[in-house]
C-alpha cells in the first residue's frame, strides 16, 4: 500500500475542486451581473420609449448558464469533500502504520 500516493491523489483532487469552485463562482457572480445589465438597459429603454424608439441590447451568453454553474458548484463541493476523506483516510492509515512498528 503506498500512502504517499493517496495523500498526493487526495491533494491534487482537492486542488482540481477548489479551481472547478473558483470557476463556478466567477460564472455565477458574471451571469448575475449579465443579468442586472440587462434588468437596467430594460428599465432605461422603458423610460426612453415614451420619447424615442429604442431596441433594447440582449446579452448573448458566453459563458454556462446560471443553473450550471450552480450544479458545477454543488459537484465540486462533492468532489472536495471526497477528496479531503481520502487525505484524512491516508493520514489515519499512516498513523496506524506508525503505531504497528513503534
Amino acid at each position: 500500500m503506498e500512502l504517499q500516493s493517496a495523500f498526493a491523489s487526495g491533494l491534487q483532487g482537492l486542488q482540481r475542486a477548489s479551481t472547478g469552485i473558483t470557476e463556478a463562482t466567477v460564472n455565477i457572480n458574471r451571469e448575475t451581473t449579465n443579468e442586472q445589465r440587462v434588468r437596467n438597459a430594460q428599465d432605461t429603454a422603458a423610460a426612453d420609449e415614451a420619447t424615442q424608439q429604442r431596441q433594447i441590447p440582449v446579452a448573448e451568453p458566453t459563458s454556462p448558464s446560471l443553473e450550471q454553474s450552480l450544479v458545477q458548484l454543488v459537484t465540486e463541493q462533492n468532489y472536495a469533500e471526497a477528496n479531503v476523506k481520502s487525505i484524512k483516510t491516508a493520514d489515519e492509515m499512516l498513523g496506524s502504520v506508525i503505531d504497528i512498528r513503534v
